[in-house]
């Protein structure tokens, strides 16, 4: 089996395993009891918290433990609204599913979106960015790093343009913790007022998130409760949450070593010339120049091939990739964020994304590189 999917990320190192396991076996009681073994329990959450806030430089206190990234979203764009009493949001063309799905949602029940446009090479287009973020606007929340085609975001200036204006900024960087240094508390880290996160794009477990907010911003909640410090309602995911402590320490001594970030994004170039040496008339989606995109992840045009039945062929052959986002992976629908970004329908269906992860090998590399020539060079696209 080759992983090239996003979910190439999420398969569990054995430490996070043993993480869950403690948390199933040792630390199964309501963290919420007074009792001995309930506070047992809530000791070993507060200190996979604090392995979680340390990878974003930031405090424990300031991470609200959710269910995904996608919750952390909802969470932070609906109590924003709720905080401030205002009616509108601004959100980029680029974003994930969990962001434009949402905006539909709020669209329906009066709230005005307002929407970055994408430029052709997968950045957001900043030129309308100071007429649309005005004093009517309760939050901008743009992504870090785009789940599709890795190209990284400036999301500096954008928050830059919040902070001017008195608006809240968000950032969706599910796609970046764990794979590239954030420290939140660096004088030099842009104005994020809040930041979601998930714990299995850096090999933790499925089913946790966090939400960051900037000290001194409290949210209303939306499930309301008395866990997480009155902001989110539902006893915690312990074992999951153990989990993705373990999964937090781990993606912290990989980025303590520049060289592997390295070695890992030069493993992903390779990938990338081999495929555009081998493959006719195939190039990278998105931009190109060092530091435009994150390490692990390459979207690829193939012209003539329909993504589809590609994607059937490699899985046969053990090679998993992913067309679009992995969240609606089952959808034959074109990729919004490359429709956005100015490819046309058939294009957007020629296109595939290959993810690599900290776990991926040379070997995966060469083999699939060879699996994937071959499937291209006997599936064309249907006539007729």
């Amino acid at each position: 089996m080759i992983d090239f999917d996003a979910n190439a990320s999420t398969r569990p190192t054995p430490g996070v395993i043993e993480g869950v396991r403690r948390g199933l076996e040792t630390a199964w009681h309501n963290p919420s009891s007074l009792h001995r073994g309930g506070q047992g329990a809530r000791g070993a959450l507060e200190l996979a918290r604090q392995d979680l806030a340390r990878l974003i430089g930031a405090a424990p206190r300031q991470l609200t433990l959710t269910s995904s990234g996608a919750e952390s979203i909802d969470l932070a764009i609906r109590s924003a609204l709720a905080l401030t009493g205002r009616r509108a949001i601004v959100i980029s063309e680029l974003e994930h599913a969990a962001v434009r799905d949402l905006a539909h949602a709020l669209e329906t029940s009066g709230v005005e979106v307002r929407r970055l446009p994408a430029a052709p090479d997968g950045r957001v287009d900043l030129s309308t960015a100071p007429d649309l973020i005005d004093e009517h606007v309760a939050i901008v929340s743009v992504q870090w790093v785009n789940n599709e085609t890795g190209v990284i975001q400036p999301i500096g200036s954008i928050a830059s343009v919040c902070r001017e204006r008195g608006v809240l900024f968000h950032t969706d960087a599910v796609q970046r913790v764990g794979k590239l240094p954030t420290d939140l508390s660096a004088p030099e880290a842009p104005s994020i007022d809040l930041l979601s996160l998930s714990a299995h794009k850096f090999h933790g477990p499925k089913g946790v998130g966090a939400l960051y907010s900037r000290p001194g911003l409290t949210l209303p909640p939306v499930l309301h409760g008395a866990q997480e410090l009155g902001r989110r309602a539902g006893t915690e995911n312990v074992p999951g949450i153990l989990g993705a402590g373990a999964a937090a320490r781990e993606a912290g001594d990989f980025l303590d070593d520049p060289s592997e970030r390295e070695r890992l994004g030069a493993m992903r170039d390779r990938l990338e010339t081999a495929l555009l040496g081998r493959i006719p008339g195939a190039k990278v989606n998105g931009a190109s120049a060092p530091g435009d995109r994150i390490w692990n992840t390459t979207n690829l045009l193939l012209p003539g091939i329909e993504n589809e039945r590609l994607l059937l062929a490699l899985s046969e052959r053990g090679v998993w990739a992913s067309a679009g986002s992995a969240c609606s992976s089952g959808s034959i629908e074109p990729s919004p964020v490359l429709l956005a970004m100015g490819l046309d329908e058939t294009d957007a269906d020629s296109s595939i994304r290959l993810s690599l992860s900290r776990l991926t090998t040379d070997e995966q590399i060469d083999r699939g590189v060879e699996i994937l020539v071959e499937c291209v060079g006997r599936i064309g696209r249907p006539t007729g």
